[in-house]
């Protein structure tokens, strides 16, 4: 008896605790004045886009220009030398052209930004839409501002190119009168700073924030974003970490072995070497530095071994305390060895 009322009772309570179909209907409209309350600020995921990754697609951009510069280059060696330096405004600006058109006008990245994982995204779209799920979805660039990124860049570098040749040209800064051009050249040194101090403001910002890495798309707000959540870095650094070692390590032999007595070195391993009979053995004709017969025989004093002109002068005047190689003994003078012998035949 006491099992069957036991049974009964927990299956009226189970029974009782199943919620009816509707009551999701209810729960959602009572959760919803909640949900519409929170502030669209709360939804908005913040992301982090490396700084390095955004530096080196800059610089991977302008190492694929010059790459691209230098082919051109080759296709006009041919032609008069100096004639394509006249003209190399313009073929600055049709490369940075070719480079966006082929890449931000189509909704791609560009070479450098495809190597580091980036793209432009439309911030003013994600700011006004709030909502975000992953932080990297968005809209690409619109038309109008693709097309003001190229009049900044492309036509912007250039204009600035040819007014920098044409004022250097005219000599605009060398005129102590203050006529039209001397006004012109201060007020593209005016522009000029300003314009350098509000980079360094916004690479300021930048490396604190990490948003807009230039003026251009700050202005523009167009942001570098990461095209694919899940994707590494394509460029490795390995050998560039290698080749700055050795590149570092070259410099600083080249610096140190200059001043290093080499023959003092030889003579402080020969001390330590236990084969004496090559030194017995050695000719005495020939010059001890560069183990040749010496073309403008000389001696050095007071040891009066035979040496090379040139090679006897050059250690002397390097190294003033200079030591003789085979006896180590300091050399004071020099001698031509045909004086010494004409001296000896005199006195005979």
């Amino acid at each position: 008896m006491d099992r069957e009322t036991l049974a009964s009772s927990s299956s009226s309570s189970s029974s009782s605790e199943v919620p009816s179909p509707d009551a999701w209907i209810t729960t959602y409209h009572r959760l919803l004045p909640q949900w519409k309350s929170f502030p669209s600020s709360h939804l908005i995921l913040p992301i982090t886009v490396s700084r390095v990754n955004q530096f080196d697609a800059a610089r991977l951009d302008v190492e694929m220009s010059a790459m691209l510069k230098e082919q051109l280059v080759r296709v006009f060696s041919l032609i008069k030398p100096g004639v394509l330096f006249q003209y190399e405004p313009e073929l600055d600006a049709f490369l940075e052209f070719l480079i966006w058109r082929f890449s931000i006008w189509v909704d791609k990245p560009t070479p450098g930004n495809a190597l580091m994982n980036l793209r432009y995204r439309d911030e003013r779209v994600m700011e006004e839409r709030g909502k975000v799920r992953t932080g990297l979805e968005g809209p690409g660039l619109t038309a109008a501002q693709k097309l003001w990124y190229c009049i900044a860049t492309v036509g912007g570098q250039y204009i600035w190119t040819r007014l920098q040749s044409f004022s250097a040209f005219r000599r605009w800064g060398d005129s102590e009168q203050r006529t039209l051009g001397q006004r012109a050249w201060l007020f593209l040194q005016h522009i000029e700073g300003f314009y350098k101090a509000a980079s360094f403001s916004n690479l300021l910002v930048f490396l604190f924030v990490g948003k807009y890495r230039n003026l251009i798309e700050r202005v523009l707000r167009a942001r570098l974003v990461y095209g694919s959540p899940n994707m590494n870095r394509s460029v490795s650094f390995e050998y560039m970490n290698r080749q700055l070692v050795w590149n570092e390590f070259s410099e600083m032999l080249l610096l140190l072995l200059p001043l290093l007595n080499s023959s003092s070195f030889k003579n402080l391993f020969r001390s330590f070497s236990k084969d004496k009979s090559s030194d017995s053995t050695a000719d005495e004709n020939s010059c001890p530095i560069c183990r040749g017969s010496p073309s403008i025989p000389f001696i050095a004093l007071p040891c009066r071994h035979r040496y090379c002109y040139y090679c006897l002068r050059t250690r002397c005047s390097a190294t003033p305390s200079f030591r003789c190689v085979r006896c180590s003994e300091p050399v004071t003078a020099m001698q031509r060895l045909g004086s010494s012998v004409n001296e000896k035949s005199s006195k005979k």
